[in-house]
């Protein structure tokens, strides 16, 4: 198993998050099961009482069951069913459970995953939760490198924890237009990069980054070491 999810960073210091193995994932789980029964059972016995004036169930040969189905039964499964997909992308790989938990849904490369993967990973809860109780899914993190079940290696998917997760992402703002104009998108980043991580690097590498970064941005103007990091910030808030 691999508590650690290494990302290669422009820097050549490399970054790390720790991933969330089966008892994270299973208690961030029990949590949102627990939260989608309570909203799934909350529609349907507001939807009776609304429809039928009680909890009772309609004979399907009444006439009225088509819309006692449309307004009561066909929410409470959309409600219960959808909870995760629609959840894990309003919230950026969350839900209340894994919040709780401190755990986030992220790609190989500690990003955000896209609407598709999060749609391929809960497409796959068919599998990962058969024959019963998510078996097949929790022997899957037992045993894989980074703890993943089947809907995660479909998905290129992994299960960190949040404040990790955080921090290996705090590293790219939103960038300056004109910046990527002049410089191009790769040559920003690593300056945004590299100021963002500048503390934390050591002297000699940071030293050895700019100047080479200023060097193939700024040729014909001398920058002194000292005046490295003002020379950068400038350079990306023109």
């Amino acid at each position: 198993m691999q508590d650690q999810l290494e990302i290669a960073s422009a820097t050549g210091v490399d970054l790390q998050v720790k991933v969330a193995g089966p008892g994270a994932r299973s208690y961030a789980f029990v949590v949102d099961w627990h939260v989608r029964v309570l909203l799934a059972l909350a529609w349907f016995i507001i939807a009776s009482f609304a429809y039928v004036g009680s909890l009772e169930f309609i004979d399907p040969d009444d006439a009225g069951f088509g819309n006692y189905s449309l307004i009561v039964i066909f929410p409470t499964g959309l409600i219960y069913g959808l909870y995760h997909p629609v959840l894990e992308i309003l919230m950026r790989g969350r839900t209340p459970g894994k919040r709780i938990a401190g755990v986030r849904i992220v790609t190989q490369d500690a990003q955000t995953p896209g609407v598709f993967a999060i749609l391929i990973r809960n497409v796959l809860r068919l599998i990962d939760s058969l024959p019963v109780a998510y078996v097949v899914g929790l022997v899957t993190t037992v045993l894989t490198r980074q703890s993943v079940r089947i809907g995660d290696i479909a998905a290129g998917t992994i299960l960190v924890y949040d404040s990790d997760a955080q921090a290996a992402t705090r590293h790219a703002p939103t960038l300056n237009p004109k910046a990527v104009e002049e410089f191009g998108l790769e040559k920003t980043e690593l300056i945004y990069e590299l100021l963002e991580r500048w503390e934390n690097l050591d002297v000699e590498k940071r030293q050895a980054l700019a100047g080479s970064l200023l060097s193939q941005l700024r040729p014909d103007e001398t920058v002194p070491a000292s005046r490295y990091k003002m020379a950068l910030e400038r350079l990306i808030k023109r």
